[in-house]
């Protein structure tokens, strides 16, 4: 197989019928074998009936339905899960994204390019609570992934499957593929694709899953970074703690002596405090208590990685020995 299509379908019954049809077309034009996998994220409308009997209508669609609604992350995971083609293809199931884009995508995929994502350079949604969050978050997430790219929520997206074979995805996740793709030394490119305005249906998403996607964004780069040795982070927020209690103990202890050798104590008024002596101990508490955690973080990391086998690399490619040797 050389395409895969994975769309994740949820409450969408109006828009399916025209989601097939217009994938049919631009699949069936690129001369390389294809599938469709929808997947059907426990949709509360007609969604999954009208699939079903799409199915028999369109060549190459597979199905999945979720007993319930697990997630726009939880949808692509399976689809990949499923998916058969060498290159793997997203994109939403509300008509905003264009099928025509895909044969785009698909070029662009040249050898060494190991992700093609979209750009919806000129979107059609609301500015205030779409577009200028979606513009602050894009280069937030650039900057702190490394990634140049404009539009990570973008799910236009092609990938190389070899790539995202081992990405598990969890809460947000799917937004960061092309970071997690770069970490293992993947190319990853940009395109600029056609966005068209809502024709069926409501937004499912808010300017609230903000947060979340903060909050996933902080566990990529904890990940992207730290991922095998944790104890580097922990071990940095230990010394901003325990180095300023190292040095205010020393002050106090040294004023002391020298008060008691007769010369003027400028930190006297301090020491007759018990705050300040206090927040000497509490700070070097604070930085044995990363210190451990960072010991503990290490010794889960080298449970994960040697319980399941997992390695700390990721080959591209490896070539056998021409001859005995």
């Amino acid at each position: 197989m050389d395409v895969s299509v994975v769309v994740p379908v949820y409450n969408e019954e109006e828009s399916v019928e025209h989601l097939c049809r217009e994938l049919h077309g631009a699949l069936s034009g690129i001369g390389k074998t294809y599938e469709i996998l929808l997947v059907d994220d426990g949709s509360a409308d007609d969604t999954w009936s009208r699939l079903v009997a799409l199915r028999d209508q369109f060549p190459g669609i597979g199905l999945i339905r979720f007993r319930r609604n697990f997630g726009q992350t939880a949808a692509m995971s399976a689809g990949f899960d499923q998916a058969r083609g060498d290159v793997i293809i997203t994109l939403d199931a509300d008509l905003q994204n264009d099928p025509a884009d895909i044969p785009k995508l698909l070029k662009r995929m040249e050898p060494g390019v190991d992700v093609v994502s979209g750009w919806r350079k000129d979107r059609k949604d609301r500015f205030l609570d779409r577009r200028l969050p979606s513009i602050l978050a894009n280069r937030i997430i650039s900057r702190i992934t490394g990634v140049g790219i404009h539009d990570f929520g973008c799910t236009l997206k092609a990938y190389r499957k070899e790539v995202i074979q081992n990405v598990h995805l969890y809460g947000e996740m799917h937004r960061f593929i092309p970071a997690f793709a770069f970490w293992v030394g993947g190319r990853v490119v940009e395109v600029e694709v056609n966005h068209r305005a809502r024709q069926f249906g409501t937004s499912k998403y808010g300017i609230a899953r903000t947060l979340r996607v903060v909050l996933d964004l902080i566990t990529v780069k904890f990940l992207m970074r730290y991922s095998t040795g944790p104890i580097q982070i922990f071990g940095k927020m230990a010394v901003m703690f325990f180095l300023p209690g190292v040095l205010l103990m020393a002050f106090f202890i040294l004023a002391n002596i020298l008060y008691h050798c007769g010369i003027p104590n400028p930190a006297d008024a301090m020491i007759k405090r018990p705050f300040w002596v206090m927040t000497c101990f509490f700070l070097i508490f604070m930085g044995m208590q990363f210190i451990s955690m960072g010991l503990l973080a290490e010794m889960q990391v080298r449970t994960y990685h040697e319980s399941q086998d997992k390695p700390i690399y990721v080959v591209r490619e490896s070539l056998e020995p021409s001859g005995e040797g």
